[in-house]
Formats: structure tokens, sequence, C-alpha cells
């Protein structure tokens, strides 16, 4: 048994909480919502009133919070977790942030004495609840050791890509690749069904052709096929087009920054700029099915 404690209890952190508590670890949770915090007590997690109540004694501090400036106010600012935290303590940040960020941050774990890891998610809420998320995991191999078996309550699938802020980077290029992939899924069964092809039709062939993709058979756009996709609920997230507009817009910038031609991923974030902008920010990023049909405002 580990003591960890977990910092940011949204949609995504509720879920891998949880599955701490339930793989036999005692955890300390703090959230700004007072009725996450209260649902994590539900789930065996001890409430924490704040962070320097949930980290005292931590052996791990798990964070997973909106932004870049969010970890670092949360880490290293006044009266932040790297002031109550005990010696020896990993820095676990789960969040998605900016590869600077994630560096600058691990640069100040050090300077302080503490390990620091970047290990973003993917896979969405489902996986969080069910423990089977995909973590991407940059820092030095100590650090990773040391999460591995906190990691392995969460998740299924747990990559070691290198260095402080390499975790960022496979998340942001992932899902500047998944955005990309969503809209041409929508497109095509949106030009199959005009064609005279039905939803179950297109799927059968194309999930076992080469234009199958992890967006056509886990996550179809379509309704129908894949009966958990968020397709088959009105397209409630999910993964909200406000997310995946976040992560693009992480993908524009460190493309920028490292001199990448990313064409698809700018037109990708043009798109989901605009349903953002038209106010569906809170549908599932796969709503771009909606669109094409005209169905959104």
């Amino acid at each position: 048994m580990t003591k960890i404690a977990f910092i940011g209890l949204g949609n995504m952190g509720s879920g891998m909480c949880a599955n701490l508590c339930k793989a036999g670890h005692e955890v300390r949770a703090f959230d700004l919502n007072a009725e996450a915090v209260k649902a994590a007590k539900g789930h065996g997690a001890n409430a924490a009133a704040t962070v320097a109540d949930a980290v005292k004694d931590a052996e791990i501090v798990v964070t997973m919070l909106p932004a870049g400036k969010h970890v670092l106010a949360v880490y290293f600012g006044d009266d932040g977790v790297a002031s109550h935290a005990a010696k020896g303590a990993l820095f676990l940040d789960c969040s998605t942030i900016a590869v600077e960020d994630a560096r600058e941050a691990a640069s100040k774990a050090e300077a302080a004495g503490f390990l620091m890891a970047d290990a973003p998610v993917s896979g969405g809420t489902a996986a969080a609840d069910a423990g089977t998320l995909t973590f991407m995991v940059g820092g030095p191999e100590e650090a990773f050791a040391k999460a591995r078996p906190i990691l392995d309550a969460m998740g299924k699938n747990i990559f070691h890509a290198g260095g402080s802020g390499n975790g960022q980077a496979a998340k942001i290029a992932n899902n500047m690749l998944l955005g990309i992939s969503m809209i041409g899924t929508c497109e095509a069964f949106n030009l199959a069904e005009k064609l005279g092809l039905d939803a179950q039709t297109f799927f059968d062939i194309s999930s076992t052709a080469s234009g199958q993709c992890w967006s056509m058979t886990t996550y179809c756009p379509a309704p129908g096929p894949v009966p958990a996709a968020p397709s088959n609920r009105d397209y409630q997230p999910g993964f909200a087009v406000a997310m995946m507009l976040k992560d693009l817009h992480l993908a524009a910038a460190a493309a920028k920054a490292a001199g990448a031609e990313v064409t698809l991923g700018e037109m990708a974030e043009k798109i989901y700029q605009d349903l953002d902008s038209r106010g569906h920010g809170g549908l599932d990023f796969s709503g771009v099915m909606k669109d094409l049909k005209r169905q959104l405002d």
C-alpha cells in the first residue's frame, strides 16, 4: 500500500482516484469542488481540506489539472505541493499540458529535491473509470520505475517515452492524429450514406479494410455500429470538442516551436475552433458528424 495524494477530481481524475482506492492504496483527495471530494470519499479516499493536507506524508502526489499554469501553481506556487511534500516524494502529473511547461515543472522539482514525471493519458472517461487508460510517461528512469505500480492501477498500457516532457510530446502528437482521423472518419461515413450505404454496412466493410482506425472501430461517429460510442447518446462526451481543441492548440504551438509542418493538424484545429466558437464546445468531438449533416446551428 502506497500513501498517495490525488489533486484534481474532474471527469478524468475522479475515476483514476477511485481505481487507486480500489487497488488498496491510501489516498488523500483534494479538489476545489467539494462535491467531487465527497464523491472520492465515497470510493474510499480520505478527504483533504487543502493541498497541504493532501500531500502531508504522501509518497506520491498525483495531479490531473486543466492546464500548465495550474500545474505550475499547484506544485510550485505559494503554499503549493513542493512547500509541504515529504522529501523523496514523487510528483506524477497526468494533466495534458505544453511540453515546455512539463519540462519547467520537472526542472523546478529537481531543484527542490523531488522526482517528477509527466504522464498524460489517452482513453477518455470510460477508460479512466475502468482503469484501462494508456499512459505516456516522460521523466528519469527512477521516476518511471517508482510510478509504474501506481500507473498499473489506473491503466493497461504504460509507455516510457523518454526524458521529461516526452510524455506530453507523445500525447500532443497522438491527439493531433486523433482529431484528424475523427474528421476523416466522419466525412467517410457521411459520404457513404449519401452514396446509398447505411452506416452498419459501411462499418462492416471499412472496419476490416484499409480505412479502419480507432475513430471508427472503437469510437464510431455514426450512430449504431458501436453501441458504447457517444454517437449513440446524441454525442454527449466522452471527449469534448473543447478538450480536443485545447490539445490541437498545444500541438500547433509545439509544431511552430519545433519547425514541424502540420497542415492537416491546422485544418483540424480550424474545424474544432469553428464548432467551439458556435457554442458546441461541450459536444463530443465525434459530433463533427452532426455538423456534416447540418444538424447543428
